[in-house]
């Protein structure tokens, strides 16, 4: 958080300018194509990178399709990760996100500006309300990120259990699973490291309906975790390992 507080600070004087901007795209949607409001939002994830010192490396863009909608589900870590996916993302994508922590300073804006969806994870009507919607426009060709693990506490680089029903609305709407690996996310804006800090983002081959069409929810779950601790591993970060979940400074999931 102490990082995030000094990149709001660093940008002081563009902040105006730019919460500006997002709230006339917001009130003005219709003038604004998708691309236009997304290349706004990495403007700002950029200027925040900077000045928080964060470096991303990303990997296997090339396995990212390049039509159609789909759905990714990364392990969560932290607030940074899906900014970091963002980045990493360029075409236009948007997030799925805790309905309660979604009107922050600079959160309300993103979210309203990319059309993300607020889930209110207490309302069980709510929330399949929300998963047809992302169905529907999953369908029609947008982009998602989705955390199946739901809340962040104090993950670090250690993968949780993924909810099987968060994998539903691709699955009805027959689209590619992306697995999304993240690596030192949380060390971003969850950690009192200072100094500068390197994340990394790894998008995984595509799990094609085709590929899924006769699983459960829960195989297709295994899976996705599977795939993302395999990729953990292969850059050198075993889960297991409890170096590679040190404190972490915040636990509000």
């Amino acid at each position: 958080m102490l990082r995030f507080l000094i990149a709001i600070l660093f940008n002081a004087k563009r902040g105006p300018q730019l919460v500006s901007a997002m709230r006339k795209m917001i009130r003005h949607k219709d003038k604004y194509p998708e691309k236009t409001r997304y290349a706004l939002a990495l403007k700002l994830i950029r200027y925040l990178k900077k000045s928080a010192r964060i470096t991303t490396e990303v990997y296997g863009t090339e396995n990212l399709p390049a039509e159609g909608g789909y759905v990714m589900y990364p392990n969560h870590q932290g607030k940074y990760d899906a900014l970091g996916i963002m980045y990493a993302h360029r075409e236009p994508c948007t997030f799925v996100m805790d309905k309660a922590k979604s009107y922050g300073f600079l959160v309300r804006e993103m979210v309203d500006l990319l059309g993300a969806k607020r889930l209110a994870l207490d309302d069980v009507r709510q929330n399949i309300r929300i998963m047809d919607q992302i169905t529907k426009e999953v369908l029609e060709g947008k982009r998602f990120i989705l955390f199946s693990e739901g809340g962040y506490n104090t993950n670090g680089n250690i993968v949780q259990r993924f909810k099987p029903g968060s994998f539903k609305c691709a699955m009805r709407a027959k689209v590619p699973i992306i697995p999304v690996t993240l690596i030192d996310s949380y060390i971003a804006f969850n950690s009192l490291k200072p100094g500068p800090v390197t994340t990394k983002v790894i998008f995984g081959q595509p799990i094609t309906y085709d590929m899924y069409k006769d699983m459960k929810t829960h195989e297709v779950a295994d899976i996705v975790r599977s795939t993302i601790i395999s990729t953990m591993e292969q850059f050198g970060v075993y889960v297991n390992n409890p170096e590679n979940n040190p404190d972490i400074l915040e636990n509000d999931n």
